[in-house]
């Protein structure tokens, strides 16, 4: 089953990619950056990069996409007009099509959550027979900051530095074009 959901979630990062790169809309490209975004994350989980992953939705996800799809809301109104104009293109679903993709989804979600409830994995078992489970009166944020501050220093700033370009970009993309 684990074969099966990453092979799912390889498919969906590089189809949407392809899609990304392909679509003259901005918009549904936008929408589908942030598929590519989660089909990542959960590459990285199977890579055992649970910190990568949770930076991955957090910073990217909920920064960056955000950000961009913000700047596209306040750009043009000709790219939210040309929105309701292509109903009939690529990825336009009917309504049963689309509530039968929403109903596989929860399916695939509830699988999941009854599989992880039925077989904890074994690296949570082995953590809570050996003791090393997080307890609430821990100090986790002094160590998350020595982590930030020691650890993961590099990639803390390289974060920092895209947040500043994301914000850079949206503020470029939601700037009034002068008609010459």
């Amino acid at each position: 089953m684990e074969l099966a959901i990453f092979y799912a979630f390889a498919v969906l990062a590089i189809g949407s990619a392809l899609l990304v790169v392909s679509l003259k809309n901005t918009a549904r490209a936008l929408f589908l950056f942030f598929v590519v975004l989660f089909a990542m994350a959960g590459l990285f989980l199977f890579a055992l990069a649970d910190f990568v992953a949770i930076t991955q939705i957090l910073v990217y996800v909920g920064g960056i996409l955000i950000l961009m799809i913000f700047a596209f809301m306040l750009s043009n109104k000709e790219l939210l007009a040309d929105l309701q104009n292509t109903s009939s293109k690529f990825l336009s679903l009917p309504n049963w099509q689309s509530l039968l993709l929403a109903v596989g989804f929860f399916a695939v979600l509830a699988y999941g959550i009854w599989e992880w409830h039925e077989h904890t994995p074994m690296w949570i078992t082995e953590n809570i027979r050996s003791g090393e489970v997080i307890q609430s009166s821990d100090n986790n944020i002094q160590h998350l900051g020595v982590h930030f501050m020691t650890k993961y220093l590099l990639p803390f700033e390289v974060i920092s530095i895209f947040l500043l370009v994301a914000l850079i970009g949206a503020a470029h993309l939601s700037r009034k074009e002068e008609n010459a």
